[in-house]
């Protein structure tokens, strides 16, 4: 998906919990506003430093009707990896 797998994570390391919180957040409010989910998820990721951390924000700042419509709207590999993140 990613050319540079990086993602910045190396900056992200020197970040506080609360600093990782607040730009999951945006992120989150950027896909409310048509970002795309693979997108969130992934820079999510990359931001919390495991994809557990992540989910644990995106299940925290997403309802449940948001989490199920992103996955409704998802097919193939992509679902997958979204079902990961947000199931």
């Amino acid at each position: 998906m990613f050319a540079n797998d990086d993602l910045g994570a190396s900056v992200y390391k020197s970040w506080s919990n609360t600093q990782r919180r607040d730009e999951i957040a945006k992120l989150v409010e950027g896909y409310r506003n048509g970002l795309p989910v693979g997108i969130l998820c992934k820079m999510s990721e990359a931001i919390a430093g495991s994809r557990k951390r992540a989910r644990k924000h995106l299940h925290e700042m997403l309802t449940v009707e948001e989490r199920e419509a992103a996955m409704a709207r998802e097919t193939g590999g992509m679902l997958i990896m979204v079902k990961d993140f947000l199931q």
